[in-house]
């Protein structure tokens, strides 16, 4: 075990989601629900406006993982998700990982994971559990 996956261990990262992003989430997945990339339909609906996908959201937490902490070469077993928020165009969103228990023999970590908005309103909790590499 490395001091870098001590419990309490984190890190973050921060993107601002633009229409680009989210159409461009719609191609690559065939997500085409009108809440997502119709402004006449979104303005309809409990929203008033279009929304993110939140797997777009569940993304960034992703990026955390295989690029910070762990780390490169981490595998990503398992995520809870619970969307709290909507995230809409042009909010950044912050993503964060927390180590919540150190890697076992095995190498398995359990992470707590969240995202933020610039307002500091929680719009994804979840817990992850990965195998970090060694």
């Amino acid at each position: 075990m490395t001091t870098r996956l001590a419990q309490g261990a984190c890190a973050e990262f921060a993107k601002t989601i633009t229409e680009c992003d989210i159409n461009g989430y719609a191609g690559i997945t065939g997500d085409f629900n009108p809440v997502h990339i119709n402004d006449v339909y979104a303005g309809t609906t409990r929203f008033k406006g279009r929304i993110a996908h939140g797997m777009l959201t569940a993304g960034l937490i992703s990026n955390v993982i295989g690029t910070k902490l762990p780390g490169p070469g981490t595998i990503y077993l398992s995520q809870n998700l619970t969307f709290t928020c909507p995230v809409k165009v042009n909010d950044t969103i912050t993503a964060r990982v927390e180590v919540t228990e150190p890697p076992t023999d095995k190498g398995l970590t359990h992470l707590k994971t969240t995202c933020t908005n610039q307002d500091g309103t929680l719009v994804l909790d979840g817990t992850a559990t990965v195998i970090w590499p060694r």
